[in-house]
């Protein structure tokens, strides 16, 4: 908590006046494909805050896609000032390429993560296929819906959970836990490539009957189409998806938006930027906030990546290189 205070209050050093007497009134934010209506939320905070501190205007630009395809983008010249993704190898993906320092999780609070989340259910209203858990999904009489893991963060997710609910579930058969997995992508009717479209395949098309997405996102598009037509499931046991930042440094400087990029960020972390996540669905890191919003978040047990499988570097050589399981299964189907 401490590092918050101090943060925010190089927040309000940062709002002074003359710091942002060169920067430009418009910065872009990239980030994952089913926190549009999130970002909107902060945008419609931070911007009054950010005049009402600088008397300067300042526009927030969003550009939305799955995680991994937002880095190939930036990769290929996309100017983002500053990166919100759902994936630690993405925005590591970016530090090797000189894009982001590397040290980027140094740069903020909790490993530059503010907020976080988990791959959740959302099934039809009255749950009539009764899905519960991991184990439901590999039934032949369901069909589940999650976007492509080969462009989706979100999806590389519920890639990983579910291989870490068959590894607590058959232990060291590797042939069953492969199996496990690539039958519950063998259910899979059709791979959208982010998270957004596989919610609207789902809910708009009428495809399948359980969209796995993070947590977030099945709270929102539970209140927005109601109980008369989707719900939410928690599972007992999923996987913590930690939400990483980072200022695009090579983009940023160029721009000479290093300093809003910064503010912009750490707003996130301030006791308001908690409060807009945790009313967007996300499971917050200040205390404060995350006790006033505890009643309205189910018990679950998260395991964490670096527990199951090891290092992130680790998990992106095993699990998302170019022929590894990923493309083991995934080419099986």
């Amino acid at each position: 908590m401490g590092r918050i205070l101090a943060l925010g209050a190089a927040f309000a050093l940062l709002l002074s006046g003359q710091t942002f007497a060169q920067t430009p009134d418009k910065i872009l934010n990239a980030s994952y494909d089913v926190s549009r209506e999130l970002f909107v939320a902060v945008n419609g905070a931070f911007i009054p805050k950010y005049k009402a501190d600088t008397g300067k205007d300042l526009t927030i630009d969003q550009s939305h896609a799955g995680s991994s395809k937002q880095a190939r983008s930036i990769l290929e010249g996309l100017e983002a000032d500053v990166v919100t993704f759902n994936q630690v190898t993405d925005i590591d993906t970016l530090a090797k390429a000189g894009f982001v320092s590397k040290d980027w999780q140094k740069s903020f609070p909790n490993n530059a993560s503010p907020f976080y989340s988990f791959p959740s259910f959302l099934v039809r209203a009255g749950n009539p296929k009764n899905i519960k858990n991991w184990d439901d999904l590999v039934r032949d009489d369901v069909k589940v819906i999650f976007p492509n893991p080969k462009t989706s963060g979100n999806a590389r997710y519920t890639y990983l959970a579910a291989l870490a609910f068959a590894k607590q579930t058959y232990g060291n058969d590797d042939a069953k836990v492969t199996a496990f997995v690539k039958k519950l992508f063998d259910n899979v009717p059709v791979f959208d490539t982010g998270g957004r479209a596989a919610t609207t395949t789902f809910v708009e098309r009428n495809i399948g009957d359980v969209l796995v997405t993070f947590e977030s996102e099945t709270r929102g598009i539970a209140k927005e189409f109601g109980a008369d037509k989707v719900q939410g499931v928690t599972p007992p046991v999923s996987l913590l998806a930690e939400f990483p930042i980072a200022v695009v440094d090579k983009v940023a400087d160029k721009r000479r938006s290093l300093e809003i990029a910064t503010a912009y960020l750490s707003f996130l972390y301030t006791p308001d930027g908690q409060r807009i996540l945790a009313e967007n669905g996300n499971r917050v890191i200040d205390p404060t906030v995350a006790a006033a919003f505890k009643d309205q978040f189910p018990a679950v047990k998260l395991l964490k990546v670096e527990d199951v499988y090891g290092p992130w570097d680790k998990v992106q050589k095993e699990h998302f290189a170019s022929g590894a399981l990923l493309d083991q299964i995934y080419g099986q189907r």
